[in-house]
């Protein structure tokens, strides 16, 4: 009987897949008739219904996780590549991360603090910056002044004060840190605007677009975009699976 009923369940969960393409080229009676069976057999084991579903789920997810290889693939020099893109860490680290990120994201604040010590734990590791300013005006105003600050050798200095800041980023609040931290500020706010700028911000915007990325923080981590924070643990974990 098991051997029996194994075949015969497969093929109506095939049938529930397929039925709705093949209704066309059935008899009224032949129709009546298929959607009876159906109808008995999801009665008598309703886990029918909770297979084709998870059938369907996985197969999306699936597919959705090639076309992300594809399109990391596809990006690769982008996004590992860019000379232009500030870098913590091992410059020259077998392994590359690259992160997406908004200098105002609570959850991108929390997430420095973790990379950090990833960086600390794992001297193999290069992690590349993206700015991704999505949040608002302010947030394009504390990548121009990033992106300006790498022009004086100074991205990663002003990276982490921002990403410890726990007041709304200003252009007070810019000038403050900078001036802290040595950075020429009449220089700084003049290059914020410098259109070259505007171009390279525009490009990761691109880029995350290319990748399908809605938000921050996002890793890319070998074939894969993780998007939220993550717990060292689990990033470690991943950066194990790469090695």
């Amino acid at each position: 009987m098991e051997q029996i009923m194994v075949p015969t369940r497969r093929a109506l969960l095939g049938l529930s897949l397929a039925l709705p393409a093949a209704a066309q080229g059935l008899t009224e009676a032949q129709r009546v008739e298929v959607l009876a069976l159906l109808r008995r057999a999801l009665a008598e084991d309703p886990s029918i219904l909770r297979d084709a579903l998870a059938a369907m789920d996985s197969a999306d997810q699936a597919a959705a996780a090639e076309t992300q290889r594809r399109a990391i693939r596809a990006q690769a020099d982008a996004l590992l590549r860019d000379a232009a893109d500030p870098v913590r860490g091992n410059a020259a680290g077998a392994i590359t991360i690259v992160e997406f990120f908004d200098a105002r994201c609570g959850y991108c604040r929390a997430m420095h603090q973790t990379l950090e010590e990833m960086l600390r734990r794992n001297r193999d590791v290069r992690l590349v910056l993206k700015d991704m300013p999505i949040l608002g005006p302010n947030s394009v105003l504390a990548s121009r002044a990033l992106l300006a600050a790498q022009r004086q050798g100074k991205y990663l200095q002003l990276h982490d004060a921002l990403m410890r800041l726990r007041e709304e980023v200003s252009e007070a609040v810019l000038r403050r840190e900078a001036e802290r931290l040595g950075l020429e500020w009449p220089r700084l706010r003049r290059e914020m605007d410098d259109p070259a700028i505007a171009r390279r911000l525009e490009a990761n915007l691109g880029l995350a677009r290319a990748l399908d990325i809605q938000g921050t923080p996002a890793l890319v981590i070998g074939d894969s975009i993780i998007p939220g924070a993550m717990e060292l643990a689990q990033l470690e974990a991943a950066i194990a699976a790469m090695r």
